[in-house]
């Protein structure tokens, strides 16, 4: 429980900063963000696994870690986890296959929790 607290707590700090010091557009954009994750014709749990998949893609590690806890949150399966990480490795190819490591343990991680 501390690591997630800990990530949760670092990212609502750095957020609060940005916040602080961004202008109308990082503002505008954040909150975009925010909006768009939220339930629609898409599920929240769909759109946190597409969020997962384009991160993947990315290779943004924080991006990772935000929507597996977002899909943990949301209750996706392990069966849909290994799915959607599968279309993120087909699409990305093999450089993503470090982040994919990553993403696996942290998932492993957050289920045992």
């Amino acid at each position: 429980m501390r690591e997630k607290e800990n990530f949760e707590k670092k990212r609502e700090k750095l957020n609060e900063l940005v916040m602080e010091k961004g202008n109308l557009q990082i503002k505008r954009f954040f909150n975009l963000d925010t909006k768009v994750y939220e339930g629609g014709a898409l599920s929240k749990k769909n759109k946190e696994l597409l969020g997962l998949v384009a991160s993947l893609v990315l290779r943004c590690d924080g991006c990772i870690e935000y929507h597996l806890r977002r899909c943990s949150e949301e209750g996706v399966t392990d069966e849909e986890m290994m799915e959607a990480l599968s279309i993120g490795l087909v699409v990305g190819g093999s450089i993503t296959i470090p982040h994919l490591r990553e993403a696996v343990k942290k998932w492993i991680e957050l289920e045992e929790k």
